[in-house]
C-alpha cells in the first residue's frame, strides 16, 4: 500500500457543547489541530453560515508535526434556546478530499438573562 504524501489535517476533537449560557454572552473555544502530513498545511478557508459565529485561524502554513487552532467565537446575543454551528474549511490536505471540505461543530442552550 503507497504511503500518502503531503499536508494532513488531524483534529484533535471536532464537536464541541458548551452546555448552558445566558443570553447576551459571548463565548469562545478552541479547535486544535495538528499537520500530521509531510509538507505544509494551509488553510485556504474557515468560514460560518452565521455571523453569529466568527472562526479565526490561522493564514500562515502549518510546517509538519505542527499543532495550532482554530478559535471559534459564538455571540449569543438575540438567540434562545438550542443552537447547533457548523464551521466549514478548506485546505490543502491530502487526507480530506479537496472538494469535501471538514467540518467543525458548537452547541450551545441560550437561557434568558
Amino acid at each position: 500500500m503507497a504511503q500518502v504524501k503531503g499536508p494532513m489535517l488531524e483534529f484533535k476533537e471536532t464537536y464541541h457543547d458548551f452546555g448552558d449560557i445566558k443570553q447576551g454572552e459571548v463565548v469562545e473555544y478552541k479547535f486544535e489541530f495538528t499537520n500530521t502530513g509531510d509538507s505544509t498545511l494551509l488553510l485556504r478557508k474557515v468560514f460560518s453560515t452565521c455571523g453569529c459565529t466568527i472562526p479565526t485561524w490561522p493564514k500562515e502554513g502549518i510546517a509538519s508535526g505542527k499543532s495550532d487552532y482554530i478559535v471559534v467565537k459564538y455571540n449569543s446575543e438575540g438567540k434562545m434556546g438550542l443552537q447547533n454551528k457548523i464551521i466549514t474549511l478548506f485546505s490543502n490536505a491530502t487526507n480530506v478530499p479537496e472538494d469535501v471540505p471538514s467540518r467543525l461543530s458548537i452547541r450551545v442552550n441560550v437561557v434568558p438573562k
